[in-house]
């Protein structure tokens, strides 16, 4: 026999700890990033571009260490902020072209007031 091998009267070896069990998947897939809205909030309002890409970089960061109510309000932030961005854009369009109107009409009223002879 070589001397690595043991004889089988030999005392057994210290049971090995068991491995421990594979993480379990969450049932709820990972929230969106929503980093669209991100980028639109750059386009249209960009101040709350920050804040967006913020929020929306941070979704996976949170996922991953396992604070999923943390990482679907993250991605709920992002959208909400880009959605926001959109509606500050739509809104302040709307009111130059209204700003304009009111200019371009008033501007055509008084003309037709003034004699040129």
């Amino acid at each position: 026999m070589y001397p690595s091998q043991s004889s089988p009267s030999a005392s057994p070896r210290p049971s090995m700890p068991a491995a421990p069990p594979a993480p379990q998947r969450p049932s709820v897939p990972m929230p969106a990033t929503n980093v669209g809205w991100a980028v639109a909030a750059v386009i249209f309002f960009w101040p709350l571009a920050f804040a967006a890409f913020t929020h929306s970089s941070n979704v996976i960061r949170l996922w991953l260490s396992g604070d999923h109510i943390a990482a679907e309000d993250a991605s709920r932030r992002a959208k909400t902020l880009g959605k926001v961005a959109l509606a500050i854009w739509a809104v302040l369009t709307v009111a130059v072209i209204v700003f304009y109107a009111v200019m371009i009409s008033t501007a055509l009223s008084s003309a037709s007031s003034y004699s040129y002879y």
